[in-house]
């Protein structure tokens, strides 16, 4: 019935039609007017539009029923939630920033970063993949041609393929434009060797977005093509052990005179940097989404913790020191949330300075973020370290957005760089 309802009115005004129908059946969760409660102050709805707003509902709701109850399980038994992404998918969660010709739902960036905040209250693993694979989507539409898009984007829209991006190497990481993988020219194919690193999804994915070498040795040298996993001369490396983002795997994704059709070029030839350089910029306002949620899920932890733990023949929320942290984690998590929103804000408006206010944004909000993460861990104590309790798993599954989509000192470098005078 959704689905129809979809079809229908498009994606702007099948929110608007749920949100019409919850408040006529007397649903408190939207449209009410703020309270000066706690949890008014934490709630990543508000400030959104009325597009916007029930989207993060609809994205919250599921993350509550769907994904929470089995977050740990999947980050202990490291599973890859394959039915469950495809039901966000069904949400039209996996193309979400994508234009309707091929199913992707024509909604924006803001409306990304509200989803993927929501989900990432219950599971930032799962959600950080969910937002790589919106990437790559976005990649393939905005820049394949069309027979490319009609080949892939379906498949991708319900997930029933999964996408993989592939930039870093071994000997490759923030020096991006040095990457060595190639893609020799040979009749109707490129042949590709090399090997690409630390691949999100490497292994289960269907897809994989590679950028390679078609050139010289500058960045002008970078071809962006399409890699599907039954390619001849595809592998992969064993699955990495890692600190956190257990639900997803994590391989090396090898190429041994890998053999792809010319046909699966995005965009042309020569523009594989650039067109890296600008998923990333959407990139960063994802991953940055996503610690804002599982930070979110650590100070609400924490509240609640704080208020019924007794030291002293007192609640721990009786000390000012801890009413401090409680405030600084809250206006922490505000900070980061604008400027999350801004810097989706000026990408979807294709504003000059989208690359810095994205940088700043990622920057910002993966380093508060994490500390809210931390923070929340020291006032649970030595309960915070069990894996009874879900904040270690959450600070495990943060640290990471310090490192990838550009370390935090590449954002560094490219807001600094905007600094100089002309």
């Amino acid at each position: 019935e959704r689905e129809r309802e979809r079809e229908m009115w498009g994606w702007r005004g099948f929110v608007r039609g749920v949100a019409r129908s919850r408040c006529r059946r007397g649903d408190p969760r939207l449209f009410q007017v703020p309270s000066l409660s706690y949890s008014s102050l934490l709630d990543g709805a508000v400030g959104l539009g009325e597009d916007e707003a029930p989207v993060y509902e609809m994205a919250k709701e599921f993350a509550v029923r769907t994904m929470l109850p089995q977050a740990e399980k999947w980050d202990q038994e490291e599973i890859f939630p394959v039915d469950t992404l495809r039901q966000l998918a069904n949400l039209g969660f996996a193309g979400i920033y994508c234009t309707p010709e091929f199913g992707g739902s024509g909604m924006t960036r803001v409306h990304a970063a509200a989803i993927f905040e929501a989900l990432s209250t219950a599971c930032v693993s799962t959600t950080a993949y969910l937002s790589i694979h919106n990437m790559c989507c976005w990649m393939i539409d905005s820049f394949a041609d069309a027979a490319l898009k009609e080949r892939l984007l379906p498949k991708l829209y319900t997930m029933e393929h999964m996408a993989s991006y592939c930039l870093t190497e071994p000997n490759a990481g923030s020096d991006a434009g040095s990457l060595r993988t190639t893609a020799r020219e040979e009749g109707d194919e490129y042949v590709l060797n090399g090997e690409k690193a630390f691949i999100s999804g490497g292994g289960s994915s269907d897809v994989y977005v590679v950028m390679c070498r078609t050139g010289d040795d500058s960045p002008k040298g970078i071809t962006c093509i399409a890699v599907e996993k039954s390619a001849p001369g595809l592998s992969f490396g064993k699955k990495e052990k890692k600190l956190g983002w257990n639900s997803q795997p994590t391989r090396a994704v090898i190429f041994e005179d890998c053999r792809v059709p010319k046909g699966n070029v995005i965009g042309q030839l020569g523009e594989g940097f650039k067109i890296a350089m600008k998923g990333l910029d959407g990139g960063r306002i994802n991953i940055a989404a996503c610690s804002l949620g599982g930070a979110h899920a650590c100070l609400e932890a924490a509240r609640d913790h704080v208020y019924v733990r007794k030291q002293f023949g007192n609640p721990l929320a009786d000390l000012q020191s801890v009413q401090f942290a409680l405030a600084d984690m809250a206006t922490d998590l505000t900070a980061s949330r604008q400027m999350v929103r801004e810097a989706a804000r000026k990408l979807e408006d294709n504003n000059l300075n989208k690359t810095p206010y994205c940088a700043m944004a990622k920057q910002f909000a993966t380093d508060r973020c994490f500390e809210i993460a931390n923070r929340s861990l020291q006032l649970h104590g030595g309960y915070g370290y069990l894996k009874d309790y879900p904040v270690e798993r959450y600070l495990r599954d943060l640290r990471v957005h310090q490192i990838l989509e550009g370390t935090n000192e590449i954002m560094r470098v490219i807001v600094s760089r905007c600094l100089r005078p002309e």
